[in-house]
């Protein structure tokens, strides 16, 4: 693994993360606690969570849980300055955090005392906003996306309400830096606009899905990721389990995501799935596991602040944790782009 610097911060942040969103649903307590002291002890030093895990699915008696279990093991491990901590405050999301609200200074600094309280630290490393009050063309959205309806004049003012109330809440210690999730370009854009006007703190980083299967970031926000150092911190880089292979040749193991909510949010296709089988083609060919040169791909982008992967289990992870160090040959690089031509848009 390397390390990377978050944007403009002074964070850096192994380019493989953590993610907690089965810790309290799929993940037991007593195993997710055993995750994070072995990512720990594999180097990873990033830990990402958010105020409505954990899913599969989204329940309003179980947000919170996440966060507080991993405050549970802060407690009991007193590695806390050991750990990259990030969360995120939930947008508008059917009533699961205060009646669906969105995000605004109110909810801003309801949000973080909560993640603070349930975290049991006193401070958040990265604080993320999860998706844009305005919506967003993720989760499959970006079929029928339609922007024609926004309010640019309530846009901007409602960002810079929140970067003012971004701004105390890192003046009063609560939160080191911040970055968003789900965004587009031209809202990583405005958002560091804005800062720059105000004086207000600048996104260091941007949370949008990414993988083999899903390479929408390649372009325009590649581009802007780079030139503005915004790193990307890639969520489902296996593809919510696609790019394990679990799922090859009709497969669905008990108690996997798959056998919860069926389609994986619309990632589960005939397209994927032969998209999947090249994939795993490749890695034989190049004697690699499917799983370990998913994830090391992602390490190759420029863009690439951290690939988010999460676990189930903690078999699942030493397995993942053993491709951590793994560097793709340049021919097995070229065989994956290839590929992508033939399977560019899957799901």
């Amino acid at each position: 693994m390397q390390k990377k610097r978050l944007g403009s911060s002074d964070v850096e942040v192994t380019d493989l993360c953590l993610g907690t969103m089965t810790f309290g649903n799929q993940t037991s307590a007593e195993d997710a606690h055993r995750q994070i002291d072995m990512a720990l002890d594999a180097g990873i030093n990033i830990i990402d969570a958010a105020e409505m895990y954990p899913v599969n699915p989204v329940r309003a008696e179980t947000v919170g849980r996440t966060e507080e279990i991993v405050g549970d093991w802060i407690a009991a491990s007193g590695r806390r300055n050991d750990i990259v901590l990030a969360t995120k405050i939930t947008g508008a999301n059917g009533g699961f955090c205060r009646g669906g609200r969105g995000i605004d200074p109110e909810t801003l600094v309801e949000a973080t005392d909560g993640s603070l309280r349930r975290l049991k630290t006193d401070t958040i490393d990265l604080y993320q906003l999860h998706w844009p009050n305005r919506g967003s063309y993720h989760f499959r959205q970006y079929w029928d996306y339609d922007p024609s309806n926004q309010d640019r004049t309530a846009t901007e003012t409602h960002m810079r309400e929140v970067l003012e109330t971004l701004a105390g809440l890192q003046k009063a210690g609560k939160i080191r830096h911040f970055g968003l999730s789900n965004e587009s370009a031209w809202g990583t854009a405005e958002w560091l606009r804005l800062a720059a006007e105000s004086g207000g703190p600048r996104m260091v980083s941007i949370q949008n899905e990414y993988s083999l299967l899903c390479r929408l970031f390649d372009t325009d926000l590649a581009e802007l990721s780079v030139n503005e150092q915004v790193p990307l911190l890639a969520y489902s880089p296996l593809a919510a389990g696609l790019l394990t292979g679990k799922y090859r040749h009709g497969a669905v193991p008990e108690g996997s995501r798959m056998s919860i909510n069926g389609n994986l949010a619309g990632r589960a296709n005939p397209r994927s799935h032969a998209a999947v089988e090249t994939y795993a083609e490749i890695a034989t060919r190049h004697g690699l596991d499917l799983t370990h040169m998913a994830l090391a791909f992602c390490r190759t982008r420029p863009f690439m602040g951290s690939a988010i992967f999460g676990a189930t289990t903690s078999e699942q992870l030493a397995h993942i944790l053993k491709g951590r160090d793994l560097e793709l040959p340049e021919e097995a690089i070229k065989d994956l782009n290839r590929a992508h031509r033939d399977h560019p848009m899957p799901f």
